[in-house]
C-alpha cells in the first residue's frame, strides 16, 4: 500500500483538547481528549481525505515547508 508523508500541526485548546490540522489537505482536522486519541483520529481523517481526493482525481500537495518548532516567549514590554 502506498504511503504519504504529511505534517500534522497540533495545538491544545482552552478545554485541554488536542486539535490536529493537516495543512496539505484542506478541511483535514481532528481532535481528541488526549494526544493519542487525537493522533488516532487524525490518521482516520487523513485516510478519508486522501481517498476522497483520489476519487476526485486531485493530487496531494506535499511541498509545504517543514515546521521545525514553535516556542512561546514571554517578553516584558
Amino acid at each position: 500500500m502506498p504511503t504519504v508523508r504529511l505534517q500534522v500541526l497540533i495545538e491544545q485548546d482552552e478545554d485541554g483538547f488536542f486539535v490536529m490540522d493537516v495543512p496539505a489537505l484542506r478541511g483535514c482536522h481532528a481532535q481528541g481528549r488526549t494526544y493519542e486519541e487525537g493522533m488516532e483520529n487524525i490518521r482516520d481523517v487523513i485516510a478519508m481525505c486522501v481517498r476522497e481526493m483520489r476519487e476526485e482525481g486531485l493530487e496531494i500537495e506535499t511541498g509545504y515547508p517543514e515546521v521545525i518548532g514553535i516556542k512561546t516567549l514571554e517578553i516584558a514590554v
